[in-house]
């Protein structure tokens, strides 16, 4: 028999990793760890940004704004990861379901489609490089931020209502550590081919078609490439642009499995370790993907910690 959410005051049981009762202490310290790293590797993105005039580039605008929606990304789901991992109480609230729903869906569409600006950005840069300073101008970057968080917003003001209105079965159990859509849909009773339909429909906009812009931007930048006669320009723009499509297959990757078709068998028995992969480990790799094979970004970090030492030592 099926009930509406309005049944439920208390709210939610995530299940999580429950079926492995003695690995969730293990699993415990491995989430706060991956936490601590993401938080530290994306501050110092951020920091180097602000503190080093050499990166107050677009591109270095953009990758401090995407450390930043990593950090919300992974700063939503963790501390109720970290609450049902360490004690017998899987129970999330009502009110807290709506709100880490709303927020998840807000950021992750907003870092969606900063992912397509980041791609726009190393398009003018390779493609167009005796105007990309007087295209990407600093209002322009601030204006291509903002709207990939009204992007992300709209999605989350149009997909949650949807899915909080689905009639839910009444033993409220989720089969996941947090409440996204693909979750709360297989939770609901009834006919829901509607709701799926326009996730389906939600899901191509914010997966396959942000794809499909970034493919045509790195099309261009390939043949741009193939023609530049200096080596050394040519491998710094494949380790910049190889790093940023790395990313966006990770995110992408495992997100579209989880959304596109969320009633699958294949989504329901693994959907929650690609949705534990895209929101705790991916936020984490992404720092490490853009710096460790970038010179600028080593060059920044030493210079800030020289400066510190002297410093340090002048005291």
């Amino acid at each position: 028999r099926g009930m509406t959410n309005k049944s439920f005051p208390v709210g939610f049981i995530l299940l999580g990793f429950s079926e492995w009762p003695q690995e969730e202490s293990v699993l415990f310290w491995i989430v706060i760890m991956l936490y601590l790293m993401t938080i530290l590797g994306n501050s110092t993105i951020i920091l180097l940004s602000c503190m080093d005039p050499r990166l107050y580039t677009p591109m270095y605008f953009f990758l401090s704004n995407l450390s930043f929606l990593d950090i919300c990304f992974t700063t939503i789901p963790v501390p109720q990861m970290l609450s049902n991992l360490w004690g017998p109480d899987k129970s999330i609230t009502y009110a807290g379901c709506v709100m880490q729903l709303c927020m998840f869906l807000c950021v992750g569409a907003t870092e969606g489609v900063l992912l397509v600006v980041m791609a726009f950005d190393r398009y003018v840069a390779v493609c167009q490089p005796l105007r990309y300073t007087t295209i990407m101008h600093r209002p322009l970057c601030w204006k291509l931020v903002l709207m990939a968080w009204l992007c992300g917003l709209m999605e989350s003001l149009t997909q949650s209502p949807i899915t909080l209105q689905l009639p839910f079965c009444s033993h409220h159990h989720l089969d996941s550590f947090m409440c996204d859509v693909p979750a709360l849909l297989r939770l609901a009773c009834g006919d829901t081919s509607a709701t799926e339909w326009q996730m389906t429909i939600s899901a191509v906009i914010f997966t396959m078609l942000p794809v499909g812009l970034i493919l045509t931007s790195y099309g261009c930048i390939a043949q741009a490439v193939v023609k530049m006669k200096a080596e050394e320009g040519r491998q710094k723009v494949i380790a910049t642009c190889s790093s940023h499509l790395f990313v966006v297959f990770m995110l992408y990757g495992t997100v579209a499995v989880v959304y596109i078709n969320p009633k699958t068998n294949f989504t329901s028995t693994y959907g929650k370790f690609f949705t534990f992969f895209y929101t705790v480990v991916t936020p984490m790799l992404n720092p490490l993907i853009y710096t460790l094979r970038n010179k600028e970004v080593m060059g920044a970090l030493q210079r800030v910690l020289r400066k510190g030492i002297c410093i340090s030592k002048s005291r």
